[in-house]
């Protein structure tokens, strides 16, 4: 059977299993991944999602819920994309078979992302031979501002200075510990008008538990192996988590947050009751609260995260 935290049906959220799921790269090695990810997570879902689901007509017409999903997917597709290319320098200096193995499958992971939000925006009504215009047009400005100088740090340390504790601690901790509770948003939210997309989030968001949590137990072990290490990873995270904050992602998430209540005001029938956390209805929520709520989970996530790696001075 597969483990709890890669079974479809049983893994917790993203953002709680980030902050409760302890693994580390001995157990999820390569084997690990061949039974828990294309047998377990995605088996029955080569799209990551079921194949009996399709776009509702209604998120193919033009409009704001529409533009909403092709910005939030354009954007991912290229950052999962940059995220495959550089993990690949970490396979190259990992240390030892366990991690290897571990990034190896991470990288296939991050690759497979990639091209389910690529597909997705061809089940939106995108012209295969015209995909990657339609990406630049609907996230190349962005992309440019957040992720291009993301890459650029994460690109330095991993390629240019052949830092692997660097680079784990990068990815666990500052880029992709910090995008992912927008992906546990984006799930919740697509829920009840793209179901399809919701199911490419929760593929996502399961391989993102293993991601978060071994990245953290690998980044543990080295500093207690180097303990000698931590004030120059301190420096690093607080240098990541600046960058953060000149960086205009709140604007980004905003504005695809007001596109995205716009459609939801138009399709408020569709959605119902339907509640995004307990106790709210996804239609009784504006922006700024899903933002918040994201940017709070976002926080929590970091939080533990360092603490579990004993880097809490970095907050």
């Amino acid at each position: 059977m597969t483990s709890v935290e890669a079974d479809w049906d049983r893994a917790p959220s993203l953002v709680d299993g980030a902050m409760s799921v302890e693994l580390t790269p001995r157990r999820a090695n390569l084997r690990y991944w061949l039974q828990a990810v294309p047998q377990g997570t995605l088996l029955g879902r080569p799209d990551g999602h079921d194949p009996a689901l399709s776009v509702p007509e209604f998120m193919r017409e033009p409009g704001p819920l529409r533009d909403a999903l092709r910005a939030e997917y354009a954007f991912r597709s290229v950052a999962e994309e940059k995220a495959t290319r550089a993990l690949s320098y970490l396979v190259a200096i990992a240390p030892d078979t366990d991690t290897l193995e571990f990034y190896a499958t991470q990288v296939l992971d991050e690759a497979r992302h990639a091209m389910v939000f690529r597909n997705h925006l061809l089940s939106l009504g995108v012209p295969e031979d015209n995909l990657w215009q339609a990406i630049e047009a609907f996230a190349g400005a962005d992309v440019h501002a957040v992720l291009d100088p993301l890459e650029e740090l994460g690109l330095k340390v991993m390629r240019d200075d052949a830092d692997f504790l660097g680079g784990v601690v990068l990815m666990t901790i500052v880029i992709e510990g910090a995008l992912a509770p927008a992906a546990e948003l984006s799930e919740r939210k697509w829920r009840p008008l793209d179901p399809a997309a919701a199911e490419i989030d929760r593929g996502a968001g399961i391989d993102e538990i293993r991601h978060l949590t071994v990245g953290a137990a690998i980044a543990k072990q080295c500093l207690e192996e180097r303990p000698g290490e931590k004030d120059r990873v301190l420096d690093l995270i607080r240098r990541g988590m600046h960058l953060w904050t000149v960086l205009p992602v709140q604007d980004l998430v905003l504005r695809r947050e007001v596109l995205f209540q716009r459609g939801l005001e138009q399709h408020a029938a569709v959605v119902g009751d339907y509640e995004i956390w307990p106790g709210r209805r996804l239609v009784d929520t504006t922006p700024e609260e899903r933002t918040a709520t994201a940017e709070r989970w976002s926080a929590e996530m970091k939080a533990s995260r360092l603490a579990y790696i004993g880097l809490e001075e970095a907050l």
